[in-house]
């Protein structure tokens, strides 16, 4: 199947094979009904051993497994629920599961907030001596060293029963975000480069924005951002909310900033984030010589946000369905070795992968699962060659996830999130530059130049703006400011001046583009992707000068989870993040690049 232009199809016009086999999780919802009941029925055993924590070693071990068998389970509900409610935003049913989910998880958080306090009122010498009386303890041994090291930061029995029930009602920005996002957003129709008027959706903007035909790009452009733009005071209640409840679990838990609690979680330092954007700022010269270059290939008097993403080869563009896609993937990635082909396999035959938009259907993309589930892959795949390196990118989210649990214990599995674009990044580099080297012309090879300069623009440049803009937001509210629409759209339009150069007339409509962005919800997330990116152009030389010894230690790095600290790790599979080093070696692979990038 390929799917047309037109009035999107309902979900079940999607043939079976095109859909992700949510039924391996619970093959009926009878089932994730009862297990909503065992969540409740394990939180109430786990209640029962508040005040015993400490007693004994084998009390402690039965608590963590208990803990576990919680986790692990309230985690498979969850999951269930979202992605039920993720293939059609506008069901009901989807709608009241997550709901019930979400609050069952805050019943359970409250119940169960005794247990950090408590095990962190437990010396660290009662804790060592029971660590060498129970051997099956020793896999807890990172967390209970990451607890001590944040106790500080972990209030008490109270105070974290409280931060628990308070957990929904902090979501609710991301909640209304995402409803009016996903389902109750309309764009008006625009036009092809036919002249038909076609219904403007979320999966298809990035399409025309590529589009040779500036007039489409133009349009597209116009009518997406002018929309957002008449909810604006909305989005920025949305938003502010979002950003308060950071602000408020930060300096609840005594951490000095947001971003500093956020980073905290991963034991990464602020300087890490600070580099990021101070390296990237000393790049910006060769940024906007990119531009200057794309307008002379174009031909444009002018370049404007919707010229960005359209390659300048007129003569040559990527449309591929989906089942070419898939053979592309497997051979750009063939380096990687034969564990990782067979796992590529499974994803394609076994029910992993969402591909096509239907009506209702989240925006996007993402890679998800649980501990107890294979991992699952949203697409709403287009066949453009955006699409082809999105389904390489998270496949390598999935096929991390998938090594991490099977390697690793429940507790151990959940991989660090300053680790998790890496591995879908390498992916992307180790597809650009094979496409790349086995052009068959120059036209394709300066298309793949193109989307691979494109990456960097994107995944380095782009994100480096959100995160500092980021880190803008939260500081406004630090201050005790709003963040009213003005002001969100007058400091937005300043840093993407500040970003892409004299060299580039910013139509006012960008001014909404903060707007539309899901990740500023996420709590400084966006920063990942760009020091992820990094992290992959590293690995991708080592495998290319170390040959296996490099590819074996980048594997261990997907299996060994979240079993030590993210910077340890890849310092371990040698690249080492604590340092600029990397964000430099990256900036200066782009400007090698950019002599090439001509017609």
């Amino acid at each position: 199947m390929e799917q047309a232009q037109g009035a999107l199809p309902n979900r079940a016009e999607i043939p079976a094979e095109y859909r992700w086999k949510l039924e391996d999780l619970y093959p009926t919802v009878e089932e994730w009904e009862r297990d909503l009941k065992t969540v409740e029925t394990l939180a109430t055993e786990f209640v029962g051993y508040q005040g015993k924590i400490g007693e004994s070693a084998a009390t402690l071990r039965t608590v963590l497994e208990l803990r576990d068998r919680l986790g692990r389970l309230m985690d498979k509900t969850y999951v269930y629920a979202k992605m039920h409610r993720d293939e059609d935003n506008t069901n009901p049913h989807g709608q009241a599961m997550v709901e019930r989910a979400q609050a069952l998880l805050t019943r359970v958080g409250a119940q169960t907030a005794f247990f950090l306090p408590e095990l962190m009122a437990v010396s660290q010498t009662k804790l060592d001596t029971y660590l060498q009386m129970e051997p099956e303890l020793q896999q807890y041994q990172h967390f209970l060293a990451d607890l001590v090291r944040r106790k500080q930061h972990i209030l008490s029995s109270e105070e974290e029963r409280i931060l628990a029930l308070s957990s929904e009602v902090a979501g609710s920005g991301e909640n209304i975000f995402t409803m009016l996002n996903n389902a109750d957003l309309e764009f008006p129709a625009v036009h092809d480069e036919e002249g038909r008027e076609v219904p403007l959706t979320h999966g298809r903007y990035l399409r025309f924005l590529e589009s040779q035909e500036r007039e489409v790009r133009k349009e597209a452009f116009l009518a997406l951002h002018r929309t957002y733009h008449r909810y604006r005071n909305t989005l920025a209640a949305a938003l502010n909310a979002g950003v308060k409840s950071n602000v408020f679990y930060a300096r609840a838990r005594r951490y000095p900033s947001a971003l500093i609690a956020s980073l905290d979680d991963d034991n990464i330092q602020e300087e890490v984030y600070n580099n990021l954007i101070g390296g990237v700022h000393e790049a910006l010269p060769a940024f906007q010589q990119y531009f200057k270059q794309k307008q002379t290939m174009l031909g444009l008097a002018e370049m404007h946000p919707y010229d960005l993403y359209v390659s300048p080869v007129a003569d040559f563009e990527l449309k591929i369905g989906y089942e070419e896609a898939k053979k592309v993937v497997k051979t750009g990635l063939q380096q990687l070795g034969g564990e990782y082909a067979a796992l590529l396999d499974k994803a394609f035959t076994e029910g992993w992968i969402d591909v096509y938009e239907n009506k209702g259907k989240t925006s996007g993309a993402y890679a998800w699962g649980c501990y107890d589930s294979h991992p699952y892959v949203l697409l709403n795949y287009q066949g453009t060659g955006n699409d082809l390196f999105t389904l390489a990118h998270e496949l390598g989210h999935a096929l991390h996830s998938y090594l991490s649990n099977r390697t690793q214990p429940y507790i151990n599995a959940q991989y660090p999130i300053f680790l998790a674009e890496i591995a879908s990044t390498v992916n992307e580099v180790l597809l650009a530059l094979h496409l790349i080297e086995t052009a068959q012309n120059q036209n394709e090879k300066l298309y793949y130049l193109h989307h691979f300069l494109e990456h960097f623009r994107g995944t380095v440049f782009r994100q480096t703006m959100f995160a500092e803009f980021e880190k803008l937001i939260h500081h406004q509210v630090e201050q005790g400011e709003a963040l009213t629409a003005d002001w969100l759209e007058r400091e937005y339009l300043r840093l993407a001046q500040l970003y892409h150069g004299a060299g580039v007339t910013l139509d006012p409509e960008l001014k909404a583009e903060w707007s539309r962005i899901p990740h500023f919800f996420y709590n400084f997330y966006v920063y990942k992707y760009a020091t992820g990116f990094c992290a992959a152009v590293a690995f991708v030389q080592r495998f290319r000068a170390e040959g296996q010894k490099a590819v074996e230690a980048y594997l261990e790095l997907l299996r060994s989870g979240g079993s030590d600290y993210p910077l340890d790790l890849l310092a371990r599979a040698g690249v080492d993040l604590s340092t600029p080093q990397p964000i430099s070696a990256a900036m200066a692979l782009f400007r090698q690049l950019l002599p090439e990038f001509n017609l």
